[in-house]
C-alpha cells in the first residue's frame, strides 16, 4: 500500500483545525503522511525539509529509532496507569532525570499533558504556595505584552497576544502585563542579545508599587519569546526581573515550552541566560513531540511548603488523568537518552554561529526589516502589506512549502526552529529556499 495515497481523507469538513485558516486550507490541503529524520513526506510524494521541528517540538528529528522502540515496548508492557494515589516506575525515573538536568534547586516535577496545562499548573501552584505560607493576599499574576503562554484561560490572561485574548471575554481578573522587549528602532539586526531594553524590567517596580507587593503572586515570562516572533531578552533584562521578584517575595516563572531541551544549545533557557527562576514550564521537546506531555519543574521551597499536615491528606488538589502517562514517560526517558547520546544540546551550540551567519545572509533582501536568532532558532521580520497584515508572510509560507521547506509564520514574521540534527547543507537549503521566496513575493 502506498503511504503517499492511502492516508488521504475524502472529506475534510469535520475537523475544525487549530490556529489554521480552515477555508483556505481545505481548498488546497497540505498533507503530511510520513516523516523521517529532517524530512516530511507529503500526500503527493514530495519531501519537505522540516524547518520548524514540527511545531517547535521534534528537537531530535523524526522517527528516532530509540524513541519509537521505547513507546512500542511500553504499550505492550503497561498502556495506562492512574496517577491519583497510584504510580508506575517510569514516571518517577523521568522526574529524577529532569530534576538532575534542571538548574538550581528545581528538584520536583509535576506532570501535565501540554504547555498550556503546564502554565495553568504553575499559576495555580504560585497562588496556592503563597496561601500555604500564610500570604493569601498574593493572588495577582503578571505576564508580558506579546507573551504566549498557551490557550487555557490562565495562559491567555497572562499572555499578551491580542488575537489569542480578544474573543474570549474578560479572562482572569487581577492580571497585569509588563511591556514587551521588541525595540526595532534600537535593536534591529542585532547579533546576539540586544543591547537596549534591560530597563524595561523596571516597570515591574511600578506595577508592584501600584498594587502593593503583598498582592503579587508571580511573574511569568518566556526567557525568549518564541510564538510571538522570536523576541530575545535585552542584555541584563532577565537578571533584573529576577532581582526585583526576589526583592519583593514574588515567584518568577519561566515558560520554557519552546526553549527547553536544547533549542538554545543548553538544557534550558535558564542555563543559556544564566538566571534561575522558581518554576519552569515545559512540554514539546520533553518527549520529542512523540506523545503529548508537559512538566512543571518546581523549587524545593515551593514543593516543601505543601508538605504539611497529616500524611494521609492530599497536599494539592490538582492534576490530570494523563499526568505521567506510561507511554509519555517512556518517550520522555528515551528522548533524554537520545539528546545525551547524540550530544544534541552541544551540537546546537556548535551549529549556532553557522545558523546565525546563514540567517543574516538574508539581510538586504526585499521586505526584510529585521533578523533575530539564538541557538537554533531564528526569525525574519517582514514589512507588512498596507491594510493586509500577515498576508506577505503567509505567501512566503505557501511558496516555501511548494519549494520543499517548512517554515512558520506569526503575523508578518517568519520563524524557524529546525531539529537539532540538522546538517550545514540543510541549513543552506532552508535559507537558500527562503531567500528565493523573499525575492519572489510581492
Amino acid at each position: 500500500m502506498n503511504v503517499a495515497t492511502s492516508a488521504v481523507p475524502n472529506d475534510l469538513n469535520a475537523f475544525w483545525m487549530p490556529f489554521t485558516s480552515n477555508r483556505q486550507f481545505k481548498k488546497s490541503p497540505r498533507m503530511f503522511v510520513a516523516a523521517d529524520g529532517m524530512y516530511y513526506t507529503t500526500s503527493d510524494g514530495r519531501q519537505v525539509l522540516d524547518g520548524t521541528a514540527g511545531l517547535w517540538c521534534v528537537n531530535a528529528g523524526h522517527k528516532q529509532p530509540k524513541i519509537v522502540e521505547a513507546v512500542k515496548n511500553q504499550i505492550e508492557e503497561l498502556d495506562y496507569a492512574p496517577a491519583f494515589q497510584m504510580g508506575h516506575p517510569k514516571a518517577f525515573e523521568l522526574a529524577n532525570r529532569l530534576a538532575d538536568l534542571a538548574p538550581g534547586d528545581l528538584n520536583h516535577v509535576f506532570y501535565t499533558n501540554s504547555g498550556s496545562e503546564s502554565v495553568e499548573t504553575a499559576l495555580k501552584l504560585a497562588i496556592a504556595y503563597h496561601r500555604a505560607k500564610g500570604q493569601g493576599t498574593r493572588t495577582r499574576l503578571i505576564g508580558r505584552e506579546r507573551g504566549y503562554h498557551g490557550v487555557n484561560f490562565g495562559g491567555i490572561s497572562v499572555g499578551g497576544i491580542v488575537n489569542n485574548r480578544r474573543h474570549f471575554g474578560s479572562l482572569l481578573t487581577g492580571v497585569d502585563h509588563l511591556p514587551h522587549t521588541h525595540l526595532p528602532e534600537k535593536n534591529a539586526f542585532s547579533k546576539g542579545l540586544p543591547e537596549h531594553g534591560a530597563d524595561l524590567a523596571d516597570d515591574l517596580e511600578r506595577i508592584v508599587a501600584l498594587h502593593g507587593p503583598e498582592t503579587v503572586a508571580a511573574v511569568i515570562v518566556e526567557p525568549m519569546a518564541g510564538s510571538t516572533g522570536v523576541l530575545l531578552p535585552p542584555k541584563g533584562y532577565l537578571q533584573r526581573l529576577r532581582d526585583i521578584t526576589r526583592k519583593h517575595g514574588i515567584l518568577l516563572i519561566f515558560d520554557e515550552v519552546i526553549t527547553a531541551f536544547g533549542r538554545l544549545g543548553a538544557p534550558f533557557g535558564a542555563d543559556y541566560f544564566g538566571v534561575v527562576p522558581d518554576m519552569i514550564t515545559t512540554a514539546k521537546g520533553l518527549t520529542n513531540g512523540i506523545i503529548p506531555m508537559g512538566a512543571v519543574l518546581v523549587s524545593d521551597e515551593i514543593h516543601d511548603a505543601f508538605m504539611n499536615g497529616p500524611d494521609y491528606m492530599i497536599e494539592l488538589f490538582h492534576g490530570y488523568t494523563y499526568s505521567g502517562n506510561p507511554m509519555a514517560a517512556a518517550a520522555g526517558l528515551a528522548s533524554l537518552d537520545v539528546y545525551k547520546e547524540q550530544q544534541l544540546f552541544e551540537r546546537a551550540a556548535e551549529l549556532a554561529p553557522y545558523w546565525q551567519d546563514a540567517l543574516f545572509s538574508l539581510k538586504g533582501l526585499p521586505h526584510v526589516t529585521d533578523i533575530r536568532c539564538a541557538g537554533l532558532i531564528g526569525a525574519v521580520e517582514l514589512e507588512p502589506i498596507a491594510n493586509e497584515p500577515t498576508r506577505r508572510a503567509f505567501s512566503a509560507f505557501l511558496k516555501a512549502y511548494d519549494k520543499g521547506s517548512l517554515i512558520r509564520t506569526t503575523g508578518d514574521i517568519i520563524a524557524m526552529s529546525p531539529p537539532l540534527i540538522i546538517e550545514k547543507h540543510e541549513i543552506d537549503q532552508l535559507i537558500d529556499t527562503l531567500g528565493d521566496v523573499l525575492k519572489e513575493i510581492d
